[in-house]
């Protein structure tokens, strides 16, 4: 889009002396224009902005408000600009405040005394709630598309490393051992609740303001069906008031976005750990790190580190939105103009996290055997040592005990659990722990031991992973 804007001029004309000058008699300060004027940024909302202004006057037709002529003219004069402002031709100018006014100076420019009439029945007010909802439809649209590329890299990559054995942690400790796939599925099942989230966010946003026109209504009896049919919304705002009045459908996409991104964060953290000389667990692609302006040897993992700080953007957005509503009285205010902003930030930011994590997740190299090698660390079969001994008819808490004291003179000796003698184990001669109890005390036991529902055996991983690549498919 055009960056051009013309800034506010004394010489130049202003909207108190053009579309709106009726009520007033001196011109608006210039620095109260440049103060109040939002079309710096939502002429992004240019699109959006021109199918609203199409609809409501195909809407103005039907109704007999408009004429067949004069309908036609004002359709092909905002097709006409929406060339302009697509070509980069359109002088946007801070005089005429937004968008809207914009837009609607150049249609009487072009078509003369008709386009005054685009207006009829309706106000700014349920205009620019309109002209949002349609952004932030399409705008969920493409996150979700997005989002699910990533699921699917998620899913492709889990299947890879169904088998993949590495430590999993409880306290940044070692615990037990899960393999990659799980992990990863891990992330996969964080991933598919926001994206439910998103979808359940859209049904919100798809209803339509127009019609409600300033807050009370418009006795012209507009078709607001006849407008949402037009539009693709799925329904109509019940109350007029409220339809213009409210931005909660804007709060709950940032919600959902500041907890994708905390999600997000969540995996780069990790990514970052495992990407450290002292995990090495993974390597990632030269093109997704950086260099050290100082220590030549360094690679830095600059992508997920970004990612991670961005979730602070997306926090401070929604609390912005938050703050910006807790005090408003019915209907709209000008407070309101604050909200597109943290909005289309929100939107971008979840937008380019998403982009860059579909670069990067498929190109991830692991580290086979230096995950092995971690999980062996630690006493990671411990629990399997009490399970076993649960089965032997020890109560769990008497097992846990046991096995404590068992570790414990591992930690002594300095050798891993496995390598105990039947005596060590037991802590005795003889004991519950028998020669069969070397066969669970492996990595490979003891997750292929957790074959069941939401398990870390590599069968599981298998199954959710084949089963999440088949739900992405029946959605496409």
């Amino acid at each position: 889009m055009t960056e051009n804007i013309t800034p506010a001029d004394t010489t130049t004309p202003t909207t108190t002396d053009g579309l709106l000058r009726g009520r007033f008699a001196e011109a608006t300060d210039q620095f109260v224009e440049q103060f109040t004027a939002s079309v710096g940024f939502d002429r992004r909302l240019y699109q959006e902005d021109i199918a609203g202004s199409i609809a409501h006057a195909r809407m103005l037709e039907k109704i007999s408000v408009l004429s067949k002529e004069e309908c036609s003219s004002i359709v092909n004069g905002l097709n006409d600009i929406l060339a302009e402002i697509t070509s980069g031709n359109f002088d946007w100018r801070v005089e005429l405040e937004d968008v809207h006014m914009n837009i609607e100076h150049r249609l009487i420019e072009r078509i003369g005394d008709t386009g005054k009439k685009l207006h009829t029945g309706r106000s700014r007010n349920d205009q620019i709630a309109t002209d949002i909802r349609l952004y932030l439809r399409k705008a969920i649209d493409q996150l979700t598309t997005e989002g699910e590329k990533l699921l699917g890299s998620l899913a492709t990559l889990a299947l890879e490393h169904s088998a993949t054995l590495m430590p999993g942690f409880t306290h940044l400790q070692t615990a037990q051992p899960i393999t990659f796939g799980h992990h990863l599925m891990a992330w996969h099942a964080m991933l598919e609740r926001d994206l439910e989230r998103l979808a359940d966010c859209r049904k919100r946003t798809n209803r339509l303001p127009l019609g409600a026109a300033a807050l009370a209504g418009t006795p012209y009896q507009p078709d607001r069906q006849y407008l949402a049919e037009l539009l693709g919304f799925d329904d109509v705002c019940s109350n007029s008031l409220d339809a213009v009045s409210d931005r909660d459908f804007a709060i709950e996409f940032c919600a959902v976005a500041a907890l994708t991104l905390t999600h997000l964060s969540r995996w780069c953290e990790e990514l970052v750990l495992w990407s450290s000389q002292q995990f090495s667990f993974i390597s990632m692609p030269d093109r997704f790190c950086t260099g050290s302006s100082i220590m030549p040897q360094k690679k830095n993992p600059d992508v997920p580190e970004l990612i991670r700080g961005k979730s602070g953007r997306t926090n401070g957005n929604l609390f912005a939105l938050l703050t910006l509503m807790k005090s408003q009285p019915l209907a709209y205010n000008k407070d309101n103009q604050e909200d597109k902003e943290p909005l289309f930030d929100s939107v971008d930011t979840l937008q380019d996290c998403l982009t860059a994590l579909n670069g990067l997740i498929p190109n991830i190299v692991a580290d086979e055997e230096q995950m092995r090698q971690s999980a062996l660390a630690g006493f990671t079969t411990a629990t399997d040592l009490a399970d076993y001994l649960v089965r032997k008819n020890i109560p769990f808490r008497d097992a846990h005990e046991l096995v404590g004291a068992a570790v414990q003179r591992a930690v002594e000796l300095g050798s891993p659990l496995e390598a105990l003698s039947l005596q060590q184990l037991n802590g005795a001669d003889s004991g519950p722990i028998t020669e069969d109890v070397y066969a669970i005390l492996t990595l490979e036991g003891s997750v292929s031991a957790r074959d069941h529902l939401g398990g870390t055996a590599p069968s599981q991983v298998k199954l959710q992973a084949s089963a999440a690549l088949e739900r992405l498919q029946r959605s496409l």
